[in-house]
């Protein structure tokens, strides 16, 4: 028994890093896209740039891991089957939207999927109120928030620098556009890379190999290493989706959309709310392009990113209950 818990354990891990790498790879948008559109940085340099600031971020905090790992599930009523089937699902449905260029949510795949295996295993009171209503908030007040918030201070730009040329402003915010995608990268990486910790940590948890939850060392490492690694390879055809179908920008409007994107995800971070950084991003860029008119956005486009957010929760909840039911049979 102990040797088939520890094997279910590896699996339970390299299921993780496989999702992790999905979402660095499919997320590497959320990061570059603006500041490779207006041309401020090449795709290499800002790909490098973004992996790096990951990792950085990555070791900037645990309160969102904990959230994943202890607070969406009960961790004395799920097993390592659970986990595997909920991560499993989720990593299946963030590799196939990357094929397709769909910027989807890889936190809300993993939390759904997670929560699908989790109903699964022990009926619909396996799931914890507060950390529900934290995903909750995540999923229908940041965007909201995110827009506003962005076509404001895109708007305080335009009066600010109304009386500048354009070819001065260009060359102000280029410069200051490399700093907000670095500070894109870093939260990016503070809030996705701690949703694998809080799954491996859950793992180790229910496993009996750690007797409280907490956070090991190398478990941030880990998931740091391969969510950097995933936005270096990047998903270009998200990269494109994100960062020239829905607007097109200059500097200052990505300047503007990053910035905005960075502070509300470090925000959340840091109050544990496990916020979809794609979901923020790509708010922000709606929010100050609708500043110019609003026929310069691409609804169609922008339409076809929302449906895709709501059809994650559902998708991956059945695909994880689902890989719960198979796994179980084979396993169990």
């Amino acid at each position: 028994m102990a040797e088939t818990s520890l094997w279910l354990l590896i699996l339970v891990i390299v299921v993780a890093v496989v999702f992790d790498f999905a979402n660095g790879f499919n997320d590497a948008a959320n990061a570059i896209a603006t500041v490779v559109s207006t041309r401020v940085l090449t795709p290499g340099l800002a790909i490098l740039l973004a992996a790096t600031m990951n990792m950085v971020g990555a070791f900037s905090g645990t309160a969102v891991a904990k959230v994943v790992g202890s607070k969406i599930v009960d961790p004395d009523s799920v097993n390592l089957i659970t986990i595997v089937a909920g991560v499993g699902g989720a990593a299946i449905w963030v590799l196939t939207a990357s094929r397709f260029g769909l910027p989807v949510s890889g936190s809300h795949s993993l939390l759904s999927g997670v929560a699908g295996a989790g109903i699964a295993t022990a009926g619909w009171s396996v799931l914890i109120g507060s950390g529900v209503r934290k995903v909750l908030i995540g999923i229908f007040v940041s965007p909201l928030i995110a827009f506003v918030l962005a076509y404001i201070f895109m708007m305080i730009i335009y009066r600010v620098f109304s009386r500048s040329s354009s070819s001065t402003t260009n060359a102000i915010f280029a410069k200051l556009q490399i700093l907000s995608a670095a500070a894109m990268g870093f939260s990016h990486g503070s809030n996705d890379a701690q949703k694998t910790m809080g799954i491996i940590a859950l793992a180790l948890f229910v496993s009996g190999r750690i007797d409280e939850f907490t956070i090991p060392i190398w478990v941030i490492f880990l998931s740091g290493t391969v969510m950097a690694l995933g936005t270096y390879m990047g998903g270009w055809r998200v990269i494109h989706t994100l960062g020239s179908r829905i607007v097109r920008m200059r500097p200052a409007n990505g300047f503007a959309a990053e910035s905005t994107a960075a502070a509300i995800i470090e925000a959340a971070s840091k109050f544990g709310v496990p916020l979809s950084t794609t979901q923020a991003i790509t708010a922000c860029i709606l929010g100050q392009g609708a500043t110019i008119r609003l026929s310069a956005v691409r609804w169609g486009v922008a339409e076809s990113i929302v449906m895709a957010w709501i059809v994650t929760l559902p998708v991956c909840g059945l695909l994880g209950a689902g890989l719960y039911v198979f796994l179980g049979r084979l396993l169990l």
